[in-house]
């Protein structure tokens, strides 16, 4: 069956700089807390860091010329605040801010829309020192990191992002300590997630009285589905919702917090500290609400599994290289109920993809066929919520080039574009050839 897009639909890929950039001390710039969380033994797969990475840093004018090979509408790349502003806030590293600007112009050069999120995980690790997340300095500092890049290259960019997955933020870097900064302590992980959605929404402010055309966020929703159809498994997977993507979904939306996990939160004395207008700040007018969607869980209720009584279950069916099962439908329904959730505002899906062992023959053609039909059965999922209304502008595929996949290290591959990491040689997989196709005729 043909599969046609609307027309202005925005064709992309995706990347972040610490996964991709590279010098990580160079030319000013100020150390993250992946820089810092990197060299913590046993922290990343096989001792491995971002220190060169994918090199964008100096091979941006090669990287700007695959978009264009490839075709692509939009490219979204994240700031390393560091590189900006070394120590967090104060002194302005202006070679940092030279090489977003540069790379902003050889883009719209390209034709390919430069598409900005301001903070994709890595924290100047001088704020780190003062507290972090959990300090309130931090909410400041970002509000004024988000003025000063704003100021520079908001004349020419026209779609920005605050946050890209203040879930994994929060939570992964400060309760399960599998990121950085790596801390295991619950209660931190709910006050960084508020004080994640204030700076979020003041920076919002900001970006509007400097003119930015259109200001949103990201956020990570892995759809849950219930392992039966017990009403004890279906009260889970509800749970699991509010638990996720509700608890940014509402106050973003003007909801508040969900009740009953607040409730939880209160009971177990991790509630959040709110000050006040801080839930008016979240709640700040958005354009468009970015969507990454990777995979989905099924849940089943579990006594045993506090604070929540969650538990995920195995699922059948493919798995990607990260252990992840491949559902496009999911996809479809999640577009589906968050625009019956939140309403007419724009919706993208700014990352979807997934890692599988890529094989390279001697004809040095990547064939990555498992890849390829996972976007092929993605996109046809997105196209059907389209059909059934939802206002879904665009797509950016989850990456641009094969990367270091932070805990993982470079053990997977998320590439349409194949990274050979000794020599730095690009190479453009057959689904990146796939995706190409799609761009051009804006179907399939």
């Amino acid at each position: 069956m043909e599969v046609q897009f609307p027309d202005g639909f925005l064709w992309g890929a995706a990347t972040a700089a610490y996964q991709i950039e590279g010098a990580w001390d160079e030319d000013g710039k100020g150390p993250s807390i992946w820089d810092t969380f990197v060299r913590l033994p046993g922290k990343i797969r096989s001792g491995e860091t971002g220190d060169v990475a994918c090199d964008h840093y100096h091979r941006w004018c090669e990287d700007v010329a695959l978009m264009r090979e490839l075709g692509l509408g939009a490219y979204r790349f994240s700031v390393s605040w560091p590189r900006i502003l070394p120590e967090g806030r104060g002194r302005v590293n202006r070679a940092g801010l030279d090489f977003y600007s540069r790379l902003v112009d050889a883009l719209l050069e390209a034709r390919v829309a430069p598409v900005v999120t301001l903070y994709h995980r890595d924290l100047p690790q001088a704020l780190q020192d003062l507290g972090g997340w959990g300090s309130r300095e931090a909410v400041d500092a970002f509000v004024g990191y988000a003025d000063v890049v704003s100021r520079a290259l908001g004349d020419r960019v026209a779609l920005w992002m605050t946050f890209n997955e203040p879930w994994a933020v929060a939570f992964e870097g400060h309760a399960t300590g599998e990121h950085a900064p790596g801390l295991r302590d619950p209660k931190l992980a709910v006050q960084v997630a508020h004080n994640l959605l204030v700076s979020h929404g003041l920076a919002v402010h900001v970006l509007r009285a400097n003119g930015v055309p259109k200001a949103g966020i990201t956020i990570s929703v892995r759809p849950a589905d219930p392992a039966s159809a017990s009403a004890e498994d279906v009260d889970a997977a509800r749970l699991h919702r509010a638990r996720e993507a509700g608890w940014f979904l509402d106050p973003l939306y003007g909801r508040g917090y969900p009740t009953e996990i607040l409730q939880i939160y209160e009971r177990l004395g991790w509630a959040p500290e709110v000050r006040g207008g801080d839930m008016d700040a979240i709640a700040s007018p958005t354009d468009f609400l970015g969507l990454n969607y990777y995979s989905h869980v099924a849940v089943r209720h579990d006594a045993e599994a506090a604070p929540f009584q969650i538990a995920e279950v195995p699922q059948a069916g493919e798995l990607t290289e990260t252990g992840w099962p491949v559902n496009p439908r999911a996809l479809h329904d999640l577009l589906i109920g968050v625009h019956a959730d939140v309403g007419p505002t724009d919706l993208y899906v700014t990352g979807n993809g997934a890692a599988f062992v890529d094989e390279v023959p001697p004809d040095g053609r990547v064939h990555d066929e498992r890849r390829g039909s996972y976007l092929r059965e993605h996109f046809r999922s997105a196209a059907r919520a389209i059909q059934a209304g939802v206002p879904l502008r665009g797509y950016f595929v989850w990456s641009l080039l094969d990367n270091f996949e932070w805990a993982e290290g470079y053990s997977k591959r998320f590439g349409i574009v194949r990274v050979d990491y000794d020599t730095q040689r690009r190479t453009i997989k057959d689904s990146g050839h796939f995706l190409r196709e799609v761009i051009a005729a804006n179907g399939f």
